[in-house]
This record gives structure tokens, sequence and C-alpha cells, in this order.
């Protein structure tokens, strides 16, 4: 196990994977677990915290990056990035002792689910996972006048960006914006090039009339179909979680 020393330090860091491994590379080069790793946007204040922000430094991140990849395994590069993007109480302090405990022992570190930490950083990355694939089904754009598609998307962990690029795999001709509401981000995708952008708002032009007339066409069958007297919500919610429900354009005909 990490034979390091528990700081009753707060670290903050800009929120991106990389400010992430920037911190690991701090803890590791100092060998100290503090007591709280968070997001500087969402630290609220305490006037008995001791604080440091460890600024992002490409460098530094890079190299956490590469020694993962080289030290450990692609596999738990893969595993620590899918779970860095589960919402999860204490996810960087999971992940921190997963890769510091990784560098040690190697590959065999996801084998050891024994290990809270371990166990925990597969759990996150399922929960990521399981979502970006349900909403790869789920997503529905629309076409605006300037011919970009948009979708809006509320999950519940920030997959905007490996959403992102299955869609840019699906629709590679085709520029889209992809909208994740809850954190206000914009996966902006065009000519083979992407951007993500965290944004208040964005100007959008309106909808196009063919995506008008295709919604009222799909409204219509999607009403059509329905049988009132085998509505089953519990059923529907099954399949189709009600929290998804207000970015179809069959919302209003669901229930």
């Amino acid at each position: 196990m990490l034979k390091w020393k528990h700081i009753k330090d707060t670290y903050l860091y800009d929120g991106t994977f990389e400010g992430f491994l920037t911190v690991v590379f701090e803890c590791y080069v100092s060998k100290v677990i503090p007591f709280c790793i968070i997001p500087e946007e969402k630290y609220e204040y305490n006037l008995f915290d001791s604080l440091f922000l460890i600024k992002t430094d490409e460098n530094k991140s890079k190299r956490i990056f590469e020694g993962i990849s080289k030290n450990i395994s692609q596999a738990s590069l893969y595993h620590a990035y899918n779970a860095f993007l589960c919402e999860y109480d204490n996810k960087e302090l999971y992940l921190l002792k997963y890769i510091s405990y990784g560098f040690q022992v190697g590959p065999q570190i996801d084998s050891m689910l024994q290990l809270d930490f371990v166990f925990k950083v597969h759990q996150m990355r399922k929960k990521a996972l399981f979502e970006c694939h349900r909403l790869k089904g789920l997503v529905r754009f629309i076409e605006l006048k300037n011919h970009i598609y948009y979708a809006s998307i509320h999950p519940d962990h920030c997959i905007i960006e490996p959403l992102g690029h299955h869609f840019m795999k699906r629709l590679p001709n085709q520029p889209f914006i992809l909208h994740d509401k809850n954190r206000n981000l914009f996966f902006l995708y065009a000519q083979n090039q992407y951007e993500i952008r965290k944004e208040s708002a964005i100007n959008l032009p309106s909808i196009s009339e063919v995506e008008k007339q295709y919604q009222k066409l799909w409204q219509l069958f999607f009403k059509s179909i329905a049988i009132p007297e085998r509505k089953n919500r519990r059923c529907q919610m099954n399949f189709m979680p009600k929290k998804y429900w207000k970015d179809l354009i069959e919302d209003p005909y669901i229930t």
C-alpha cells in the first residue's frame, strides 16, 4: 500500500483531466495525499481550510499521462479517464490512489478489486460509460436554418467528449453542436475539427422549415401508433428514463 503522508490541505484545480493529472504529479513528487481535491468552481469557501491552487501544467500532465500508459497500462489510462468523467464525491482522491499505487504494482492494479479505491474507479468508469452508451441511442439532433445539427442533453456525468467523438464517426461530413445543458458545455464539430466550450449561452439559428415538418410527422406517427388502453408508464421509464424525456421531440406525447 501507499506509505505517503496524509495532509490536511485542500487542493484546488481547474476541473479538467489535464488539471487533475497536474495535481497527481505534484502529489507523486511530494509523496502526499491531501485531505481533499476539488475543482475550484465547485469549492465552497471554508475559513478553516488550508487551500492550495494547483495550476494546470501541460508538461506535468503529459508526463503522468504517458507514465500511466507505459508503466501501468493503456487499459488503466482508459479506466482512469472514464472514471474521471463520472460525477462522484471524492473521485479525485480515489483516482489519485489508483494511479499512484498503479505506478508501484503495474498492470495488476486492475485485478486488485479488494482495494476500495480500485473498486471505486471501476465502478465510476462503468457508470459514465453506461450513460454514454445509453445516450448514443437517445440523442435527437434537429436541423437548424444554417444546416447545422443541434442536440441538447442533460446527462448525470460529464460525457460530452466521448459522446461527441461517437457522433463525429457517425456524422463525419455533418457539422453539429452537442449541448450539455447541465454543465453549459458545447461540443462543436465541423470539417474534422472539434472544440469544447463552456458558455452560459450561445446564439443559435432557428429550426429549419424542413425540420419542423419532420417533427410534426414524427409526433403524428408516435401518437397514432399508441394504444391508450395499453399505456404503461413504468415500462416506458425502464426503457427510456424520464430524466431524458425533456430532450425528445415527442415528449408531450409520451404520457
